[in-house]
């Protein structure tokens, strides 16, 4: 997604914004179709982990606890709705914030290139850490630490700043993204794991549409600043009720 988003400002700069950009995303997307061909599937060496006695549970059941059944379940799937909302409202109005406040096509397509680039890379780092100091306390720490990098989007005036503002809202992500889907395993059988991760991811990728329409319904009202501080909150919010939701649940330990 960064050398994406940098490649397509580049090729916009040089192009125009259609059709060229658009290309890319269709060269993707095949390349990503042609690779699901080849992959091996899993279910082989799952089932042997994989009581014979247990049975998996039904999807409705996995939706019910996944949304308000089990507190833990539900909490993370708040939790992952909250950050990918926020991916939602970035991505529909960042740019609209950075080309009004006279920064290039160019140097938008770096400044939304840096977020997901930090993303991916501080993954690396926050997952192996959260097998030694627990889930929770990234989990939750990372929520504020993507409100407080949205924030500073708001509140900035140079590119230096949204820089600095991408490189902490892609921190924050990267703390939370596979800490999350670890939480989830910590907290589900074996036999209906799949069924649980199935059902948080529903509600983590809904985010996006959420936050896109969310975010420009607002944003049609208030503003583009006015958007993203509503965004900076929610992801505030949803750290409250992590932390409540979330209290006496199986946890890596260190």
């Amino acid at each position: 997604m960064a050398v994406t988003a940098g490649l397509t400002g580049v090729l916009a700069t040089s192009f125009g914004l259609r059709p060229v950009p658009f290309a890319v995303g269709i060269a993707m997307a095949l390349i990503g179709l042609l690779l699901s061909l080849a992959a091996r599937d899993t279910k082989p060496s799952a089932g042997q982990a994989v009581q014979a006695a247990a049975q998996p549970i039904s999807m409705v059941d996995a939706l019910a606890r996944g949304t308000w059944s089990d507190r833990r379940l539900a909490s993370a799937s708040l939790a992952g709705l909250a950050t990918n909302l926020k991916d939602g409202a970035l991505w529909g109005l960042l740019p609209l914030l950075l080309a009004a406040r006279g920064l290039s096509v160019f140097e938008v397509g770096l400044v939304v290139g840096a977020y997901p680039l930090v993303w991916a890379g501080s993954q690396l780092v926050f997952g192996p850490l959260s097998d030694r100091v627990g889930r929770r306390i990234l989990i939750w720490s990372g929520l504020v630490t993507q409100g407080l990098g949205v924030s500073l989007f708001t509140l900035g005036g140079s590119m230096t700043t949204y820089v600095i503002a991408a490189l902490v809202v892609g921190t924050g992500t990267g703390m939370v993204y596979p800490v999350l889907l670890a939480f989830v395993s910590d907290n589900s059988d074996s036999h209906w794991r799949a069924s649980a991760l199935g059902v948080y991811r529903l509600w983590r990728d809904s985010g996006y549409a959420v936050g896109a329409l969310g975010a420009g319904f607002i944003a049609d009202r208030i503003g583009v600043e006015g958007a993203l501080s509503a965004t900076a909150v929610t992801l505030v919010a949803a750290c409250a009720l992590f932390t409540a939701g979330a209290q006496g649940t199986t946890d890596a330990t260190p």
